[in-house]
């Protein structure tokens, strides 16, 4: 996060850290079927221990990402274990998700949650007694930034986000 968005949450206090996610992976982390972010850094060490907002971003909701996610958890864990998601959670929205994406919110803040300690895909393979470079999914340069006391907003709110961390003014 730069240092000029730090100070204009500094600055303001009503403004969150705010993490822009395609969807559906944001409303998976709002539904609690998603405890990991995938990114290809660990998350600031400052924002370890606070609460960040979730944005679902723009972007259209892919369905065939959505089938291949529901044939990796039908799979019976051979590939489930990649994706980092909760099977008996995000299974059944998946498949409604699949026959209707346009359900989905785009440019939303859904939820608010806790960032824990990053870990390493590699740890997070051995973990599940794989290697992360068996995933296409999760390589080992990879880092897992765990969303805890996930809190949904209702309803959700409209914004527009941008990459990285930004300051989310709310209240």
């Amino acid at each position: 996060m730069s240092a000029a968005r730090l100070q204009d949450m500094a600055d303001n206090p009503t403004a969150m850290p705010a993490l822009t996610v395609w969807q559906c992976w944001a409303s998976l982390i709002a539904a609690g079927a998603k405890p990991l972010e995938w990114r290809g850094h660990a998350a600031p060490p400052r924002l370890v221990s606070r609460r960040i907002a979730i944005h679902a971003g723009a972007r259209k909701v892919r369905r065939e990402e959505i089938a291949e996610l529901i044939l990796q958890l039908r799979d019976g864990g051979q590939e489930g274990w990649s994706t980092s998601l909760v099977p008996d959670i995000a299974l059944p929205l998946l498949e409604v998700w699949h026959t209707s994406p346009g359900m989905l919110p785009l440019s939303s803040v859904l939820c608010t949650a806790t960032l824990g300690k990053p870990i390493t895909a590699t740890d997070y393979a051995r973990q599940h007694g794989v290697r992360a470079a068996d995933s296409d999914r999760i390589d080992p340069t990879k880092w897992g930034w765990p969303l805890t006391d996930i809190e949904v907003l209702e309803p959700f709110v409209p914004a527009k986000g941008m990459q990285g961390f930004w300051s989310w003014s709310h209240g």
